[in-house]
């Protein structure tokens, strides 16, 4: 179905492999156009959650030279659209309703960090390099910048995107730019401590909480939000997985949702 990404569901575990290791996953127009698809075809398929991670021996190097080549010479129009397709890319993974986990190794250079940033949680080893080098070649991390932002904070990327220097693992932690860095070997192990929480969280209750806070931190001013929360958490209250899961607490056993 795809030819620059792999895909598997195991386990409730739905993995979206980046497939390009012959150039350590640097994303061409193909591979954005994938990555997008796939993301918006995963609210109808039956997963816990869902991780992004790279073939080989890197998450994602950035963009491929070779289409770098190409838009050099593209005309305006033809630069908007496939900058478009960067900004639809992450967009799509940044909403997707299911729980988003980034799993970074190796290297994640320049748009990669729009790749990870746009995930709930990304978690890296501590060897990682990254990098937002844009600026070495006179552009700017534009679309990727309302992600980083969010994760990083104003200074901290202002920092990085304008030094575009290269950090390891533990500082991109210290930045915020990932939740945690582990040593090499124990990425998947943080990736399963993880899920395992989340196979202990409702559904439907980590899909509205997303939309909570997709709402809260970029639609809604303060009174706006005063209604909007006070009737979500009424809906929530009477759906049946709320009431599932209230009975299961007062009753003290597990949630339907919770496998025995």
């Amino acid at each position: 179905m795809y030819t620059t990404i792999e895909t598997t569901n195991e386990n409730g575990i739905f993995t979206i492999w980046l497939n390009r290791p012959e150039v350590h996953n640097a994303f061409n127009k193909t591979m954005l156009e994938e990555i997008a698809e796939c993301f918006l075809d995963l609210q109808s398929i039956d997963a816990v959650c869902v991780i992004l991670r790279g073939k080989g021996k890197s998450f994602c190097a950035g963009v491929d030279l070779n289409w770098m080549k190409d838009v050099a010479t593209n005309s305006y129009e033809i630069n908007y659209q496939e900058s478009l397709l960067l900004s639809s890319c992450f967009y799509a993974i940044y909403t997707c309703p299911k729980p988003t986990i980034a799993l970074v190794h190796g290297v994640s250079l320049g748009g990669a960090n729009g790749l990870l940033s746009a995930c709930d949680l990304a978690y890296c080893t501590d060897d990682a390099t990254f990098s937002l080098s844009e600026v070495k070649i006179g552009i700017v991390p534009a679309c990727i910048s309302p992600y980083v932002i969010k994760r990083v904070g104003e200074y901290g990327t202002r920092e990085l995107m304008l030094t575009g220097k290269r950090i390891s693992g533990k500082e991109a932690e210290a930045f915020h730019l990932v939740n945690k860095s582990v040593p090499p070997g124990e990425l998947d192990a943080k990736a399963e401590e993880t899920i395992s929480h989340l196979r202990t969280s409702g559904p439907a209750a980590m899909a509205h909480g997303k939309k909570l806070i997709h709402e809260v931190t970029n639609n809604l001013n303060l009174m706006e939000a005063y209604d909007f929360t006070a009737r979500m958490i009424a809906d929530i209250r009477a759906s049946d997985e709320g009431q599932e899961g209230m009975n299961a607490f007062l009753e003290k056993r597990k949630p339907s949702w919770v496998k025995k």
